[in-house]
């Protein structure tokens, strides 16, 4: 009981701290969103604003946005941790280091995935998306971008000790990803074409199950070498 009592303290404390550093310094989450709107607005213009056009393309649209918008922000994951030895001693310490990085990352998703969910509908407003689309944008991307920011944790974890390693982090996250964005992507097109997308849904949520379970782990283990290695 108070080992679980103590995993909790861990990861609120942690959380807590993530995103008031977060909120002080305001780029960290406002690049991600900015980006997203500037890349899915541009679309129209370069395309033309054909409303057949842009419904048939607007899920692959929406998700490849969302996909490196959510890459501009994972280099900095652990970076700044790294920098001024916080994370060093996270690693040193008896706490558990897979729930410092889960913590971490469920920071990273609040202030990088989050804002870009909640936004979706707008932009997909804007690419001229079929109405009962919207309801499997919202829940598709939310699943999805968690899952992402997980995954993603694992590169900034393996790139934590290298210096200006955002082109890395993409080769190592991108293949990752690939899953993720099809089905998510998959599950909106086949939502706007009047079909259930309960398939789709349900293979992302197995996938962030599947994520939660094992990536925090794996960004420990990697975190560990990453700290030894810089030394």
């Amino acid at each position: 009981m108070n080992e679980s009592v103590g995993i909790v303290s861990v990861f609120t404390r942690v959380l807590s701290r993530e995103l008031k550093i977060a909120f002080r310094a305001r780029g960290q989450w406002l690049n991600p969103l900015i980006f997203f709107i500037i890349v899915v607005s541009l679309f129209p213009l370069g395309i033309g604003p054909g409303p057949n056009t842009l419904q048939l393309i607007a899920p692959g649209i929406l998700w490849v946005s969302a996909l490196l918008s959510m890459l501009l922000s994972l280099d900095t994951l652990f970076a700044r941790d790294y920098r001024d030895g916080t994370l060093e001693q996270y690693v040193l310490s008896d706490q558990p280091l897979s729930v410092v990085a889960l913590a971490k990352t469920l920071g990273h998703w609040l202030l990088s995935g989050l804002p870009l969910v909640l936004i979706s509908p707008l932009l997909g407003l804007f690419l001229q998306l079929e109405s009962q689309a919207y309801g499997v944008l919202i829940v598709s991307l939310a699943i999805g971008t968690l899952c992402l920011s997980l995954l993603g944790a694992i590169g900034a974890a393996l790139i934590v000790s290298v210096n200006h390693g955002g082109v890395l982090l993409s080769l190592l996250v991108l293949p990752l990803t690939a899953p993720v964005l099809i089905f998510g992507s998959s599950a909106v097109a086949t939502a706007a074409s009047g079909q259930s997308a309960v398939a789709q849904i349900s293979l992302l949520a197995a996938m962030l199950l599947a994520s939660m379970s094992l990536a925090p782990i794996v960004a420990a283990m990697a975190l560990r070498v990453g700290v030894a290695a810089g030394r």
